[in-house]
């Protein structure tokens, strides 16, 4: 019995001792320099248990025993460990991780510290992607990565966005090439929460991707878990309205009546309104077909991680409706992905990760003659908002704008899943083996249907016939990469890191596009092709298959010495199906140097300059991304008419010709840079000098023999290696940190890009066409030896005709359209021959920009922090093509300045019905596009965390902001910014859908 009561003694004994022993342990985090580190992660060693520092570096953890050890993890410093030891307030200072402080940055097929770089490469964190809030990820590149330049092809919900590095080098495809975690993947459907990180090569440094990389490579690395890291739930959300960021000053009712009126009488015929009083106001168009739209994101993420296992688990879901069109210009993204790490041994690593993508989009007609900015722009304000110009009076391409979106139907939907899995084999320290295989699954469906509709008489819109044209699309591919890294240092001095390996990749698809006619109940709810019952003596349906595949080797050698002397080379080599056999194969060298003469004897002691290295790069790259999936071989998929039995049957014939001598596209890229860092970091200059050459151009369209079949319809002429450009540029980027105080901190940084772009050769003919202006006109763009690459082509301007003497005086303009008359636009007689004529035309504007940059803040003071993010573009030219030139349409109200007689006006021609020169493309209608914007501003408040952790919530903040808040330039169109994408054409404006203004309200929760 006394030792059953003295083992029980003992016992609790035991608990109240170990109870006796379990306390609070708060504890300060920070920096070498005394500044308090927000959001380091404090775990209990062993555990699961752990928070994190609030914004004053402060730390709380309860249930703490003496033995406990805390382990701390920070991005950017290394990983401490503190043993408790019954202190019950700990002050804990972390130290940088010179690895993580330069920024490991991946460069492809590896990665390496920022401070060895010798390429030219941008980086662009998730922080700036969090900050400027883009709702596609494309968008966090503009004004943030020098060198790279993006436009909308329209403000609406979904349109695709164009991104251009360092210039426009080829006639065909610009875009660079993307890899999501090693795979070949599209930035469209990512969502950009899910992103860590954004490396851009710009230069020779992307050789190692060889056939590919001509256009530059992004690479994205998306978010994971992160060892000895406590589960983590990360909820982000924001809500938002939309409206137009602009509306173009349009003529009213009375003064719409009042210049048709002196139209007309100009050319002597009766006015159509001899009295005015009544006409007011009357109908704005382009205001009714605005309207303010809602916007809503949500996005979850589970994340963390333990000794041997990483995970990151994530959701989210975008609703985007249209500033035009409400729920008929609409975008749905929802995404759900997983990030998977498990060491499974000391030598095997597993990382798997996937994303799924389902995206549904409504839209209207965007862009082009047609669109329905173009009509609201051009629609009489004398017309009743819901009133058709039944007599055709604005002639055959103008409709009521609010009626073509009423019979606007159209879904498209797109289901998607990407990813990658990876296995890494490490048998000793100094060597890894990689073998990754990434994949692109994806199925789309899209559907439009357009109802029996009568505009008015002779309207090209006019329907009747109701038809429904439907498609299915897969998209397949996959990437299998297997290399090998072998990294050591010898004798302390000389590093070496040696990579090679091989990569095949595969795409492949197929698209299958039907029409049926005779809709049932003439409606949107009938409207498929299995309840068609009309038929049609053309081709009702087609289809596509392609299947490309590609085989490469690539090694690559980087050496430095004493960590001060940098060297590397590259050699990949590919092969591709695009091409014949004799043409397939292509091998693209680089070479790459650096200096780091910081770390040189007479600047080691400098108490100024912290960091100084200057690079340089050579390097061959291709592209062979041109005109289709195969050059060298004729598909049939022309038409063509036969006699059968007497009979005129529709059937196929050879499409476009082919050209088994066609091969890649080459690229010579040179970079010499310069990276500083002064006063220990507090101020970074990056400086770069580039030029490429892009030779042996994928060029289409240039004639051939009519023996050969070129011009038959659905064929072409063959794609050549015909045509040679150069661009050549400065970027510089300054970025300054200063930490105040405690309190108070912020950061500025600036980058800008200078370009020059010029077509250097082109065999075969004198130039390429290209572009669209007014109706039967000549193609306003051009692609020529010693101009810019799409420069528009038209007439030099020398003010207007101010009397009758004036005209006599000058060559005739009869052979543009008309007679000249005193009012008119008066040309340049550029060849002397004592007329004008088409072979007066020449340079009058450059649609590529001379000088992109952006100017970004972040300001930190105590709880609140406050960005801006600006974007300016400078020197790039557009093409006012919105404007029609029938008699009765509205017009900008610019015309108010118009001529009315002697000395009234030296800019804006006569207003007449009758025929005239003054249509013509010349400088009237070429604008200065340059443009400032202020593309983001945002204030946020994160609430102490005394208030929040009571209940379990590591931090939670509050902010406002606004993207796109205003544009400042002198352009009179909707968007300055906004491109085609089209190297030749581009630039050309018939109506660009506006970026919306988004005012939105959002919350970022932690726990």
């Amino acid at each position: 019995m006394k030792k059953f009561l003295f083992s029980i003694l003992l016992l609790f004994g035991g608990v109240f001792s170990m109870q006796a022993q379990t306390f609070t342990v708060e504890g300060n985090v920070t920096d070498e320099n005394g500044m308090p580190l927000l959001g380091v992660n404090v775990l209990v060693k062993g555990e699961t248990r752990g928070t994190t520092t609030d914004f004053d570096g402060n730390f709380s953890i309860s249930g703490v025993s003496e033995e406990n050890v805390l382990v701390l993890s920070y991005v950017g410093f290394e990983t401490k460990e503190v043993p408790v030891e019954g202190e019950s307030f700990l002050n804990i200072v972390l130290n940088s991780d010179s690895a993580a402080l330069e920024e490991v940055v991946v460069i492809g097929y590896g990665t390496q510290q920022r401070k060895d770089i010798t390429g030219a490469v941008s980086v662009v964190s998730s922080e700036t992607i969090e900050e400027m809030k883009p709702i596609r990820l494309e968008q966090a590149l503009q004004g943030t990565a020098a060198g790279v330049n993006v436009t909308p092809s329209s403000g609406a919900p979904g349109a695709g966005i164009n991104i251009n590095i360092r210039g426009v080098a080829s006639n065909s495809v610009n875009g660079p090439l993307v890899l999501i975690d090693g795979y070949q993947g599209d930035l469209g459907t990512l969502n950009p929460n899910d992103v860590e990180s954004i490396s851009i090569l710009k230069d020779a440094q992307a050789a190692i991707y060889g056939i590919a990389g001509a256009n530059g490579v992004v690479l994205i690395t998306t978010k994971g878990g992160k060892k000895d890291m406590a589960p983590t739930i990360q909820y982000d959300s924001y809500v938002g309205m939309q409206e137009t960021s602009r509306q173009l000053p349009l003529l009213n009712a009375t003064e719409y009546a009042l210049l048709l009126n002196e139209s007309y009488a100009n050319n002597g015929q009766e006015i159509p309104y001899p009295d005015v009083s009544e006409l007011g106001e009357g109908t704005d168009f382009q205001d009714a077909v605005f309207e303010t739209a809602p916007i809503i994101n949500h996005n979850l993420t589970l994340s963390g991680g333990s000794e041997r296992v990483t995970y990151s688990v994530g959701a989210s879901h975008l609703n985007q409706e249209g500033i035009i069109g409400g729920d008929k210009s609409d975008f749905q993204r929802n995404t759900a992905r997983f990030n998977l790490g498990i060491d499974i041994t000391d030598e095997f690593k597993l990382q798997a990760n996937s994303i799924y993508t389902s995206i549904d989009r409504r839209s209207i007609n965007e862009n082009g003659l047609g669109s329905v900015l173009f009509n609201a722009l051009n629609m009489a304000p004398t017309f009743a908002i819901d009133e058709e110009d039944l007599d055709g009076r604005l002639g055959n391409e103008i409709i009521n704008p609010l009626s073509q979106i009423e019979n606007t139907f159209n879904d498209y939907n797109l289901n998607k899943f990407n990813g990658s899995f990876s296995l890494e084999y490490t048998p000793i320290e100094e060597l890894t083996f990689t073998s990754r295989i990434g994949y692109n699954l994806s199925n789309s469906k899209g559907k439009d249907f357009s109802p029996i509709v009568e505009y008015g008489s002779g309207k090209v819109f006019n329907v009747p016939r109701s038809t429904v044209n439907q498609n299915r699309i897969n998209d397949n591919s996959y990437t299998y990469d297997l290399f090998g890294t072998y990294d050591n240092t010898f004798d302390e001095t000389h590093h070496i890191t040696a990579t090679a390996g091989m990569t095949v990749i595969r795409d492949w698809g197929d698209g299958l596009f039907a029409t049926g006619f005779d809709v049932p109940n003439n409606s949107w709810e009938f409207a498929d092709i299995s309840l068609t019952t009309g038929t049609n003596d053309g081709i009702n349906n087609g289809s596509y298959k392609y299947d490309i595949r590609k085989l490469s080797f690539f090694g690559r050698l980087q050496y430095d010495y004493q960590g001060k002397y940098l060297v590397s080379g590259m050699l990949r080599r590919d092969s591709s199906t695009r091409f014949s056999t004799q043409n397939r194969v292509g091998t693209f060298p680089s070479f790459t140097a650096g200096w780091i003469l910081s770390e040189e004897d007479f600047l080691a002691n400098s108490e100024v300059i912290s960091f100084l290295k200057l690079r340089g790069s050579f390097g061959v790259l291709g592209n062979d991304e041109a005109g289709g999936a195969e050059f060298y071989r004729s598909l049939l998929d022309g038409e063509a008419t036969y006699v059968l039995d007497g009979n005129l049957v529709n059937g196929t014939a050879m499409g476009r010709i082919a050209n088994p001598l066609s091969g890649w596209e080459e690229s010579e890229k040179t970079n010499i840079g310069m990276d500083l860092r002064l006063w220990d970091g507090q101020v970074e200059i990056e400086a770069d000098i580039f030029r490429e050459d892009r030779k042996d151009l994928l060029v289409s369209g240039i004639p051939v023999s009519g023996i050969h079949g070129g011009g038959a319809p659905g064929s072409g002429s063959p794609t050549i290696n015909a045509g040679t450009t150069r661009n050549e540029g400065l970027e510089f980027a300054i970025k300054y940190r200063n930490y105040v105080s405690d309190d108070f901190n912020f950061n500025l940084s600036y980058n800008a890009t200078f370009l020059k772009n010029e077509v250097t050769a082109i065999n075969g003919v004198d130039f390429i066409p290209g572009g669209q202006f007014g109706v039967g006109q000549p193609q306003p763009s051009r692609f020529e030896p010693g101009f810019p690459m799409g420069y528009f082509y038209g007439y030099k301007t020398d003010g207007i005709f101010q009397n009758q003497a004036e005209v006599d005086a000058h060559p005739s303009q009869k052979e543009l359209g008309a007679d000249a008359a005193p009012g008119d636009l008066r040309y340049v007689d550029l060849d002397g021959d004592g007329e004008i004529t088409p072979d007066d035309r020449t340079n009058i504007g450059d649609p590529i920009p001379d000088a992109t940059m952006g100017i970004n803040i972040n300001v930190n003071y105590k709880n609140f922090d406050f960005t801006a993010y600006t974007y300016a573009s400078l020197g790039n030219d557009m093409v006012r093509n919105y404007e029609r030139s029938q008699p009765n349409v509205n017009r900008h109200a610019y015309v108010m300045d118009r001529w009315r007689g002697e000395g009234t006006s030296t800019t804006v021609p006569r207003l007449t019905s009758g025929a005239t020169s003054n249509r013509v493309l010349s400088e009237f209608y070429v604008e200065d596009a340059s443009y400032a914007r202020i593309q983001n501003i945002q204030l946020g408040y994160t609430l102490p965390e005394t208030l929040v952790s009571s209940v379990g919530i590591q931090s939670l903040r509050f902010y406002a902001a606004v993207n796109n808040l205003y544009t400042f330039t002198d352009y009179k169109g909707f968007d300055p910014a906004a491109s085609t994408g089209e190297p030749i054409g581009g630039g050309i404006d018939f109506g660009f859908y506006p970026v919306p203004r988004i005012y939105m309200a959002g919350l970022n929760l932690k726990f």
